[in-house]
């Protein structure tokens, strides 16, 4: 069941075929290129769509107002459903013109930079972001291609903890993801999310949690599924990943958080979580500057953020946008960390790196 909830939402090795992606693939022009004279720590973010977002604007509230894809294409927030194959309204007019249910959206990638990219050790990147400090509450991987740097599929659920009470619970998910002041069909049917966001100041309802919310190991265990539709992994390979590698923007999520959840979940730290690639390690070395987090290399780099920071999938896009900006800059993006399986330590393979 958990499968074809997944598959629902794009046909895993479908994605992957170039003749379908490029008829899947968003119009683009192609008569901008980036000035080759440009600094590649300055480049234009242009090389990666001529879609791009304009830069937000604060509102009253501290919201950020959403922006425009080249003046075409109006922003839309991500169905919290769709991500999680649970959305019912997709044959409603009014849902589907509020909401985005297609990611690619937020992903575009121009010929010209791809022209750019190097030759790297993987073939997919799985952009991690975790959500939840005290038990993880938000599982987001964006799954992007290594060398075309064209978004292929995303797996997105949202965790409920094993440890808490349900009073704890719903304190932790008020605090962390606060309210909209609107009930489920309201959200569903096409509320203005736009105009919640400014009152929320850049939090999600609750609802969707609520309702979509399962334990970390059924989240695993979907994850796998996931990952196995998409030959990246497999029990009879190991436990290792195929060819593919998580990104995470610090090593908080692989080193520290996902081993904790897993001793809350009882069970056992899965193995293709042994190695994971800090991007912020990657970026020090390719950039020689210093960056502290995802907004601070989207302000180094002069790219807008997409969506609504700290909410997991978002921040998972947003993250996969850097990645695509590093790669047609010329990046070559190498595995940062492993842990050692008999020991557990954490090996660190870059002497520069962010501590």
């Amino acid at each position: 069941m958990a499968l074809a909830r997944v598959s629902s939402l794009s046909p895993p090795r479908l994605l992957a075929s170039p003749l379908l992606r490029s008829f899947l693939r968003p119009l683009h022009s192609y008569v901008s290129s980036v000035r080759r004279s440009a600094p590649r720590s300055m480049s234009v973010t242009a090389a990666l769509s001529e879609a791009s977002p304009s830069p937000h604007v604060a509102t009253e509230g501290g919201a950020m107002e959403a922006p425009r894809f080249g003046h075409r294409r109006t922003w839309k927030p991500t169905c919290l459903y769709y991500t999680q194959g649970k959305c019912t309204m997709m044959n409603d007019t009014l849902h589907l013109e509020k909401f985005n249910h297609n990611l690619m959206v937020d992903l575009p990638v121009k010929m010209s930079a791809r022209e750019k990219v190097k030759g790297q050790k993987v073939d997919y990147f799985l952009i991690l972001d975790l959500e939840g400090k005290v038990e993880i509450l938000e599982f987001p991987v964006v799954m992007i291609d290594a060398q075309s740097m064209e978004f292929v599929d995303s797996f997105h659920r949202f965790v409920r903890p094993t440890a808490m009470s349900e009073q704890r619970i719903k304190e932790y998910i008020e605090g962390k993801y606060g309210k909209f002041g609107v009930d489920r069909q309201d959200y569903q049917q096409g509320i203005d999310y736009q105009g919640v966001l400014a009152k929320a100041g850049s939090k999600m309802c609750n609802v969707v949690w609520h309702d979509t919310a399962i334990p970390f190991k059924e989240v695993l265990q979907e994850f796998e599924d996931w990952m196995g539709n998409h030959n990246l992994w497999s029990k009879e390979q190991g436990g290792s990943l195929n060819s593919a590698a998580f990104v995470t923007c610090g090593n908080w999520d692989l080193k520290t958080k996902v081993p904790e959840q897993c001793r809350v979940s009882k069970m056992k730290l899965p193995t293709y979580f042994m190695e994971w690639i800090n991007l912020k390690d990657i970026y020090l070395n390719f950039y020689n500057r210093r960056a502290t987090g995802m907004m601070t290399m989207m302000r180094q780099l002069e790219m807008p953020i997409v969506g609504s920071h700290h909410l997991g999938i978002d921040d998972s896009k947003n993250i996969a946008r850097v990645v695509q900006r590093m790669l047609a800059d010329g990046a070559v993006i190498k595995i940062t960390a492993k842990r050692q399986s008999s020991t557990s330590d954490v090996k660190f393979l870059f002497e520069n790196r962010i501590r």
